[in-house]
């Protein structure tokens, strides 16, 4: 089906155009259309392809950091031996500073490395909180849109339902009592009979607005075989009886429901969120308990934390995979919604495509599809209507019986002239088209907005534990292992040659001792 006019009050941003302009090659590397086509084995091609780049970056980091270690051990056995010897030359004459001075400029360096990095990580928890919070908000205005028009349409249903059911009462009713009451008057009688004739034209008018699928003025398919009231097509139940979870094998409901989708869309954005946060949070403890490694010079703290880096480094470049095809995906649907919606086979297997054009697209220039219907029923009700004021003016003088009868159908008339009424605004495109449109912009505007933040988290904090994975072992060369630290005590406090050599050279210093 070919692609309909532009969505009015929407337009693609910037980022979904530019994401959507991003080159798709598949797994034989051969270009491919970037078409959303979610059902499509090239089309997933696409994005498992964009996904691998995030491996291959994260293979380019293990190699960095191995090349980094592999480097950390030959220095460190390498100074070993220049301290040795220098300390063996230098022993009488020399302290050793300028070989200390040395280290100590090369480990104030690899610290200060690790501290920027860490410095990076959490700039990039920030953003990522930030970008949590508006795909948060933008699958929020998408839910909340989709149960609006849920909404909608369950009112539709229950207009339709109790116009039916009111008027086959009244056929039911008053209307078979009225017949029997003017029996021996024939134009009363006749009065009477066209009022059924017309209700009951009314009732096949209105079943057929949930009923009928083709494209010749029909809206909706749903088969009814067990007499109960006809049930809309594009909501099966009213939001509050809709299912939150998939039916059995994983199908949607058919005929689709938006209700569904919501509560779909809100328990999986629940799991996100929730899921985004303690990795959030994984990240934030393991900066500050690094830091807090570095101050308090505690190996076995940073023993740990490096473990807990290795295990962010894989989530951060995981994640960016995931959100990369996540970006596409959505710049790709958000390019072209219209043709997306009127080619999927879930919407066109519960509603024509007439029905779903006049109401995406919303233009002044299309005729309601149910415009037909709507003015037969309502020139149906205006002769009900006359027939009954006839009647009222004539038939109730001869026939007094016949008050109370006459009296219910005029109740019922009212009644469903007034529920006739709303079903022709609610039939109206334009509030189903700004829900349409307000979901659109969540998803498309908040939502896309937010996962590139995400995205751009992910990367920086990878580069973050990157770096920090290089420099760590480094930083603790800076710490006094236990052995050195009581052979300096030793040394300096209990060594009685030392002392009692410091003693004579005070009391020679003093004369007057």
């Amino acid at each position: 089906m070919a692609a309909m006019a532009t969505v009015p009050s929407y337009t693609p941003s910037l980022w979904v155009r530019m994401c959507h302009a991003l080159p798709r090659l598949d797994l034989t590397m051969t270009m491919r259309d970037n078409l959303f086509i979610p059902d499509s084995w090239e089309y997933q091609q696409t994005l498992l392809v964009l996904s691998s780049l995030s491996a291959i970056a994260l293979v380019l980091s293990l190699l960095v950091i191995i090349s980094f270690l592999i480097h950390y051990c030959c220095c460190r056995r390498g100074d070993r031996s220049e301290g040795s010897e220098e300390e063996e030359e230098d022993e009488e004459g020399s302290t050793g500073h300028g070989y200390r001075g040395k280290k100590g400029r090369g480990i104030c360096c690899v610290t200060w490395v690790s501290v920027a990095a860490v410095t990076l990580c959490c700039v990039a928890i920030g953003v990522g909180f930030y970008g949590n919070s508006e795909a948060n908000d933008g699958i929020y205005q998408l839910t909340s849109s989709l149960l609006t028009a849920n909404y909608t349409l369950a009112s539709i249903d229950l207009l339709v339902s109790d116009t039916i059911s009111g008027l086959q009462q009244s056929i039911a009713g008053p209307l078979t009592t009225m017949e029997e009451l003017f029996t021996g008057s024939k134009p009363y009688l006749v009065s009477t009979r066209n009022c059924r004739r017309l209700s009951e034209n009314v009732v096949s008018l209105l079943t057929s607005l949930t009923m009928a699928r083709s494209s010749d003025g029909g809206a909706w398919n749903s088969s009814n075989n067990s007499g109960d009231p006809p049930i809309a097509a594009l909501t099966p139940v009213p939001p509050s009886m809709a299912p939150t979870v998939a039916p059995v094998g994983g199908v949607m409901p058919s005929p689709f429901s938006p209700g569904w989708a919501a509560n779909t869309l809100m328990v999986n954005e629940d799991y996100r969120w929730l899921s985004y946060v303690l990795l959030l949070l994984l990240d934030l403890l393991v900066c500050l308990f690094i830091l807090l490694g570095l101050a308090k010079q505690a190996r076995w703290l940073l023993i740990l934390m490096t473990v807990l880096a290795w295990l962010a480094l894989f989530l951060s470049w995981g994640s960016l995979g995931l959100e990369t095809a996540t970006v596409v995906s959505v710049s790709d649907f958000c390019t072209d919604p219209n043709t997306f919606v009127l080619n999927s086979t879930h919407f066109n297997s519960g509603t024509s495509s007439d029905v779903l054009d006049y109401y995406l697209t919303c233009s002044r220039r299309m005729n309601s599809p149910f415009q037909q219907l709507l003015t037969q029923s309502q020139r149906s009700l205006s002769s009900i209507h006359t027939h009954l004021s006839s009647l009222d003016r004539n038939a109730l003088p001869q026939v007094p019986k016949a008050e109370k009868s006459l009296r219910e159908v005029q109740q019922i008339l009212n009644a469903t002239e007034g529920n006739f009424h709303q079903l022709v605004a609610l039939l109206h495109c334009q509030g189903l088209n700004k829900d349409y449109i307000d979901s659109l912009k969540g998803l498309c505007s908040d939502g896309m907005e937010g996962l590139l933040y995400l995205s751009l988290y992910s990367f920086l904090s990878a580069l973050a534990f990157t770096a920090i994975l290089c420099s760590l072992p480094g930083a603790w060369r800076s710490f006094p292992s236990d052995s050195e630290e009581y052979e300096d005590s030793d040394s300096e406090s209990e060594d009685p040659f030392t002392s009692h050599q410091d003693s004579k050279r005070f009391l020679q210093w003093q004369p007057w001792l």
